[in-house]
């Protein structure tokens, strides 16, 4: 295929980047399916693949799997490394005897990429911890503390479509790196592009390699040890009459899970055996992620009607996510990640107090990000506890959880609203299998006492007032449209920083903005925000005069426009059905007035 590197497009930059590529790729099936591109003459297509190129963030990289400098391929994983490998020699002066710990999940060419990941960091003379299976996510979060690496690296798309693949990396103290080490990497990345010889000489792969290690089993020991000390009540966990559903959704959490249940005493779950095991296509599901709701649970529902099952488990496919569904009556209840956040936070508390009652609770914190709900809060100044929010992501709150354990503090719990969870600081990130663990364990508790997941929900809101979110997002594949759509919000009236002032007509007036993006705070003196701004993402938070906090925001890792809304209401001062009925008129008109889909393009979920 070496003839490839005659073909031309007419483009000099883009023939000199199309040669370049298919002197350092391997795979024939790429090269040919570039020819095709160049043959065809897709001259923007050739553009995007190869004059663009995948850009390191904090986040990682994620993207589609293909040829080009712009995808997920060995080439482009082969010059992460190298990059990030000059990059931890900067950091690390005993990085070779430090090592990293590495995982991958059961995605298309995820050990293939780990693989060569540990290739380039030994061939360095630096020590490997590489998984000999598929493991979940958190995992590798946990090794990298447990092992005392420099760094720890996962390969993972988590939830994307089959099409994508992932690369995210830990730093020394187990969570998600931050700005600056994500631009620093990628400065690194960019200065070592040419492959080195031995990139793909997978054979200091060896056990004879005193430097190459497989870390599965003293990983996966420690971590359920270290889960067994967090359980509450394993006695009553095995007598439950409870019978639980679990879902892999084709992804890594399966046999993990189930040594989950068997350590925390449970009986056996009942597996969607569809779904259990690993599968690159996502056979069943048209989209791997439980955060979708029903639409993603019908064989889980299903096998769970046929077994008289009345809680559904899912994990998304890394297992770092966890979903829940309880049946209330004939129908089935999806619980949101807000929802989920609530009653743990609610049960971690409630456990913490039985088991040490002399701790003092001013000492314990909370955290959830910032577009999540606010009831956390709401407990916080009722129960006495600390409360924080973070940017959105785990890197944020993970990192804060830390800086908060090194002054003494307990942090307790952590949650975004997108299905993500920390129980304890074990893990400093999502853990969707503590997560189930303990949400299993609430409601065996529950069940004991008469009541229901769901019964529990309705009480915290006796307690602590409504807090009904809605959440959902817009698919947009065009950067413009979306910095069209933020641009004309913080130009409402054709000057700078003026944000729309009421909706409807005037009916709800806005109280306050918070525009994150450019670092812009109507409510405080100074206009500066609490939270960190960046210009790398579009965010922006609209408070209206009833209560109702709305935030728009771009996705860092899908081509999404998001919205989150909360409505924070006194039980006492209206019913459900008043509230309700108000926060869906608003979010209805602020979709309507502030994105407007029907002339931006953009498809709402679902579509």
């Amino acid at each position: 295929m070496a003839n490839i590197q005659m073909l031309e497009t007419g483009v000099q930059e883009l023939d000199e980047k199309i040669r370049q590529y298919a002197k350092w790729e391997t795979r024939e099936d790429y090269k040919h399916h570039v020819q095709h591109l160049v043959k065809e003459g897709k001259l923007e297509m050739l553009k995007e693949m190869f004059l663009k190129r995948l850009t390191f963030g904090t986040a990682g990289l994620r993207a589609v799997m293909g040829p080009g400098f712009n995808a997920m391929n060995e080439v482009t994983i082969i010059q992460t490394a190298q990059g990030l490998f000059y990059h931890l020699m900067e950091n690390f002066s005993d990085l070779q005897n430090k090592g990293i710990v590495i995982g991958f999940d059961g995605r298309h060419n995820s050990k293939r990429f780990a693989e060569l990941t540990s290739t380039i960091f030994l061939h360095q003379g630096v020590k490997v911890h590489l998984f000999s299976d598929v493991c979940p996510t958190p995992f590798v979060a946990y090794g990298v503390r447990l092992l005392k690496c420099a760094a720890g690296i996962m390969v993972t798309a988590s939830h994307n479509p089959k099409e994508d693949n992932g690369y995210k990396v830990y730093w020394s103290n187990g969570a998600q790196i931050i700005s600056p080490h994500d631009k620093q990497i990628q400065e690194s990345i960019l200065k070592n592009l040419l492959p080195w010889d031995e990139s793909r000489d997978t054979s200091v792969m060896v056990q004879e390699n005193d430097k190459f290690s497989d870390p599965i089993n003293e990983i996966t020991d420690k971590y359920f040890a270290q889960l067994q000390k967090s359980l509450f009540s394993p006695e009553a966990n095995g007598k439950t009459s409870l019978k639980f559903t679990y879902t892999a959704m084709h992804g890594v959490g399966y046999k993990y899970m189930q040594k989950a249940f068997r350590i925390a005493g449970f009986e056996p779950f009942i597996v969607v055996e569809e779904q259990k095991d690993p599968d690159p296509e996502f056979s069943t599901v048209k989209f791997p992620n439980p955060e979708e709701g029903k639409s993603s649970l019908q064989l889980a529902i299903k096998t769970a009607n046929m077994n008289e099952s009345t809680i559904i488990l899912a994990n998304d496919p890394d297992a770092d996510r966890l979903a829940v569904a309880e049946k209330v009556g004939e129908d089935w209840k999806t619980f949101s990640g807000n929802e989920l956040g609530a009653l743990l936070g609610w049960w971690l508390l409630k456990t913490y107090r039985e088991k040490f009652p002399d701790k003092n609770i001013s000492e314990v914190f909370m955290l959830s990000s910032t577009v999540s709900s606010k009831i956390l809060r709401t407990m916080a100044m009722a129960e006495g506890f600390n409360f924080e929010e973070t940017l959105t992501g785990f890197k944020w709150m993970g990192n804060r959880a830390l800086e908060l354990i090194e002054k003494g503090k307990t942090v307790l719990f952590a949650f975004e609203e997108a299905i993500g969870f920390m129980c304890g600081c074990s893990v400093v990130d999502k853990d969707g299998v503590s997560a189930a663990i303990h949400i299993a364990e609430l409601a065996v508790y529950l069940k004991d006492t008469g009541k229901t997941l769901n019964d529990q929900l309705n009480e915290l809101y006796n307690m602590y007032g409504f807090h009904i979110c809605k959440n959902s997002y817009f698919v947009n594949h065009r950067p413009e449209v979306t910095k069209k759509i933020f641009e004309k919000l913080r130009n409402w009236t054709g000057v700078p920083k003026t944000y729309p002032s009421s909706i409807l007509d005037g009916k709800y007036e806005v109280k306050g903005v918070i525009d994150l993006t450019i670092g812009y705070d109507s409510m405080r003196p100074d206009n500066v925000p609490l939270l960190p701004s960046s210009s790398s993402s579009q965010m922006i938070t609209f408070s209206f005069s009833n209560g109702l906090v709305l935030t728009l925001r771009t996705s860092g890792t899908e081509p999404k426009i998001k919205y989150y809304s909360e409505f924070i209401a006194d039980r006492s001062s209206q019913d459900f059905a008043a509230i309700s009925a108000t926060h869906e008129e608003m979010v209805s008109a602020i979709v309507k007035e502030f994105l407007n889909p029907e002339e931006n393009g953009i498809v709402p979920k679902g579509d």
